[in-house]
């Protein structure tokens, strides 16, 4: 492969983290109406009068978002140049440049019209679905499926339906987990792991959203816990899956860890932002899973070979 579409795919990739970073800065400073209701502009010029820290923070999150856009069509581009034979490799440049179109436009009608906090929510998601199809891209470049001889990886049925269910629910999970901070329901709880340090029912919407957020982060937890026993046990020969799970379910641990250190530091931004790259990690390594879940599949069929014909 060549050297420089490794590089643009590993420029790329760590691009579409800062965005998804960026993104985050932007909604836990409230910096979101920094360039007013001007977009792309801000406040209608290229360079505002007034220099405000949200200007910057906005402003900034705008200029890098712009310049990984155009990282992402060249990667996408290049890819299905360089290697469009590979059977993904097509699917993931469309999912990739379209999801960033689609968060783009969300981005925008955010600032120009206004949007509901359950339209917002579905941002972080959208850019993490973006920012997954560059990964695999990346991963499909690098050849790291040869190196873990994913080519020939064959799965059982319950590591398979575990792995499509699993990534479904933590897209989910990572909707709630917006939907908690574009509410304003990050700090509504004292305490951690029960609201109030006692077991009972939230009192108001903005509790339900939290405590929620926290239930369905726990079940994620106990669930990528449970895969990774399985894991454990049935796949040692196969690293991929062996150490794959054990990474997911370190994530998942800092991923837990950093949202209860949010509780108790009352939302340190730098903590925050950890919180939004552990989970960005965590998806983005489910969803090679489920790259290797169709490869299984296929691997299946070809070890199938073709059908025999029983009526002669």
């Amino acid at each position: 492969m060549q050297p420089r579409l490794k590089w643009l795919a590993n420029i790329t990739t760590i691009g579409m983290l800062l965005v998804l970073l960026g993104g985050a800065l932007v909604t836990k400073t409230e910096s979101g109406d920094g360039c007013g209701a001007s977009w792309p502009l801000c406040k209608g010029k290229w360079i505002p009068d007034e220099i405000t820290p949200q200007l910057v923070i906005e402003f900034s999150h705008r200029a890098v978002s712009g310049i990984v856009g155009i990282l992402v069509l060249l990667l996408a581009y290049w890819s299905w140049k360089q290697i469009g034979h590979i059977r993904e490799t097509k699917f993931l440049a469309v999912v990739s440049v379209l999801f960033l179109v689609l968060q783009s436009l969300i981005g925008a009608a955010r600032v120009i019209w206004g949007q509901s906090d359950y339209i917002l929510a579905a941002h972080f998601g959208i850019s993490l679905i973006s920012f997954s199809a560059v990964l695999l891209l990346a991963i499909l470049i690098h050849e790291i499926d040869k190196k873990f001889a994913a080519d020939r990886l064959i799965l059982d049925g319950f590591m398979k339906k575990n792995t499509v269910a699993v990534s479904v629910y933590a897209f989910f999970v990572v909707y709630t987990g917006a939907l908690v901070r574009h509410t304003g329901a990050s700090m509504i709880c004292s305490g951690w792991p029960l609201c109030r340090g006692r077991l009972e029912f939230p009192d108001n919407l903005f509790e339900w959203v939290q405590m929620g957020h926290r239930f369905a982060a726990g079940l994620l937890y106990l669930w990528i816990f449970a895969i990774m026993l399985y894991g454990i046990r049935r796949y040692k020969d196969k690293p991929v899956i062996y150490y794959g799970w054990i990474i997911a379910f370190l994530l998942a641990s800092l991923q837990v860890l950093s949202g209860a250190l949010i509780i108790f530091t009352k939302l340190n931004l730098f903590i925050a932002l950890m919180h939004a790259l552990f989970i960005s990690c965590l998806f983005g390594l489910i969803t090679y899973f489920l790259l290797l879940v169709y490869r299984s599949r296929l691997n299946e069929m070809k070890n199938a070979g073709p059908p025999v014909n029983l009526s002669r």
